[in-house]
């Protein structure tokens, strides 16, 4: 589990321990009835392990999130400035272990005892939908007062669903590059402003060259782990960079990933270990970086507010390089608000519950904008609170350079495959060719069940 420094955390900072009630019952109900007192472990990033037995007020909108890379501060934040307006029902937050939030969340919401609003990532959208995890929110939205074009376009046709919107877009948020200024400048690294220019990998690997032996022991040219979301994350921006062609097609009936270039992508990561740009081992990749042990990271837009508050830290945050072709594909995902499907809900709390998503998409975008994610609102990217942030507007382009995943009801199962897979490439288990026609048996197998 990922442990991020929170910065201004205000859910469970008192303490470890916190007590259980039963599940809220919506307004009109009822008071919720006293359950028995059982103790929930909180993690040292304020995220719980079992989101069902927490203690919540049945006078407030449960929200379930999965904010645990350090951006779940700023929408603590939002909630907290939210609750400050006097609405009518105000919002409680419950954050969930990044790992464990589909299925905690499938499991609940299965039951009908869900929360009251959610978040997912648009990627995993289709699937929700397709299962009837969540309800469509035209309706409510309408009422709430919001205006679909202020809204970046491919964000409302990845939320719409046979002519239905089933969820409010937050941000696009995609992997870039962290430079410790410090260290490039140490190791006689020449910036374009507080930048790292390079036009192709030959030209990353002689600045990877020129870091390497100004290094202590200890230390890291790049900050990467070995497993996990962000070494997969670097090699979608490979594969398609190289000219990859997409995972799937387009009605998601047949695999159309390219071998050649798979294999291809996954050599040029797995060489950035095999060469001694990674150190082994590294678990918090940016906690790493944060610390001051690594002259480069690549990591989710997300660390930028962290890395922002961190003593001593001189960076830079810049869009992921470009190192094969002429585009400057990355990886991006998006968050969006979902509003639950749930028992015995009534119309004035799902009316609630919408109203608070866009308050926090536009009145909140602002201090969302903070923990480095790209705001979907687009009169908060125009915005003067947002243009004065610092780096923002300078990887903001990767919002349209990015390849999303594709809007697949198989997707979530198609990642866990490529992430397991890959795995054993960059820990030197398996041959990337191996890797890559195992990813596409089982690919085929996922679309056709």
């Amino acid at each position: 589990m990922k442990k991020f420094l929170l910065i201004g955390m205000t859910l469970f900072a008192m303490t470890a321990l916190i007590f259980v009630g039963c599940q809220r019952k919506s307004a009109g109900e009822g008071a919720a009835a006293p359950a028995p007192e059982v103790s929930v472990s909180v993690n040292e990033d304020g995220t719980v392990n079992n989101p069902e037995d927490v203690a919540v007020d049945p006078n407030k909108l449960v929200f379930w999130s999965l904010f645990s890379g350090g951006d779940g501060a700023w929408m603590d934040r939002i909630i907290s400035d939210y609750n400050a307006t006097g609405p009518a029902r105000q919002v409680q937050p419950v954050m969930l272990v990044w790992a464990d939030y589909y299925t905690k969340f499938g499991t609940a919401v299965a039951a009908r005892r869900g929360p009251d609003i959610g978040v997912s990532h648009i990627s995993r959208l289709p699937e929700l939908v397709e299962q009837g995890m969540v309800i469509a929110v035209d309706d409510y939205a309408t009422k709430a007062g919001i205006t679909w074009s202020d809204f970046a376009p491919a964000m409302v046709e990845g939320i719409t669903f046979d002519g239905k919107k089933y969820a409010i877009p937050l941000d696009t948020h995609a992997e870039i590059m962290y430079v410790n200024l410090d260290k490039l400048n140490a190791a006689g690294v020449t910036l374009a402003g507080d930048h790292l220019s390079v036009a192709n990998a030959a030209e990353f690997k002689a600045v990877l060259d020129k870091i390497k032996p100004t290094l202590q022991s200890g230390e890291t040219v790049i900050s990467l782990p070995q497993e996990g979301d962000d070494p997969y994350r670097a090699w979608w921006a490979t594969y398609f960079q190289m000219g990859g062609t997409p995972l799937v097609n387009d009605d998601g009936t047949a695999v159309t990933l390219d071998q050649g270039i798979a294999v291809r992508a996954a050599d040029y990561i797995r060489s950035l270990y095999t060469d001694g740009y990674v150190l082994p081992g590294i678990a918090d990749h940016q906690r790493f970086f944060q610390d001051g042990h690594a002259a480069l990271a690549f990591g989710g837009t997300w660390a930028t507010g962290v890395f922002s508050e961190a003593r001593g830290l001189n960076f830079s945050a810049q869009p992921y390089p470009r190192l094969y072709g002429t585009n400057d594909a990355c990886w991006a995902d998006a968050h969006v608000f979902t509003i639950p499907a749930k028992q015995a809900r009534s119309s004035a709390d799902t009316q609630a519950a919408v109203d608070f998503t866009f308050w926090a998409a536009s009145k909140g975008g602002a201090t969302w904008a903070q923990s480095g994610q790209i705001p979907s609102h687009v009169p908060v990217q125009s915005s003067a609170a947002f243009t004065a942030l610092p780096y923002r507007s300078g990887y903001a382009r990767a919002a349209s350079t990015a390849v999303l995943p594709s809007k697949n009801v198989n997707f979530g199962a198609i990642k866990d495959t490529l992430i397991q897979n890959l795995n054993g490439v960059w820990q030197g288990q398996t041959a990337s060719q191996a890797a890559v026609e195992n990813i596409l048996s089982e690919m085929n197998a996922i679309i056709r069940r």
